[in-house]
């Protein structure tokens, strides 16, 4: 017989202040890119990240209800697996795209 805590499952709160950081931390980079940036588009992009991934852990907090504590570390443990897999997948694709398009057509870099 399994016993669940009651912090197994979010309250109310709990799910009004995930949905209130959440929405904050959309409008934000929203109003800054339809106000044409931050003058580079590197830094934009880095700031828009930046709040990616803040949401990210927000979402993972207040809906997912991942901690350290919960299920004996090992959600944490899967967490931060998945995050590696994305990274090298992410950043395999990418580096193939930039290859493909170089190798790809080389007349364009002629011109």
């Amino acid at each position: 017989m399994e016993h669940h805590s009651h912090q197994d499952h979010g309250s109310v709160r709990s799910y009004v202040t995930g949905f209130v950081l959440s929405v904050i931390l959309t409008a934000i980079p929203f109003a800054i890119v339809m106000q044409g940036g931050l003058g580079s588009p590197v830094v934009t992009a880095l700031v828009v990240l930046g709040f990616a991934v803040v949401q990210i852990l927000v979402h993972m907090v207040y809906f997912l209800h991942m901690t350290a504590k919960s299920e004996a570390g090992w959600t944490l443990l899967a967490t931060i697996f998945t995050v590696v897999v994305v990274v090298i997948m992410l950043a395999g694709s990418l580096w193939v795209m930039y290859h493909m398009n170089a190798n790809m057509m080389p007349q364009m870099q002629m011109e």
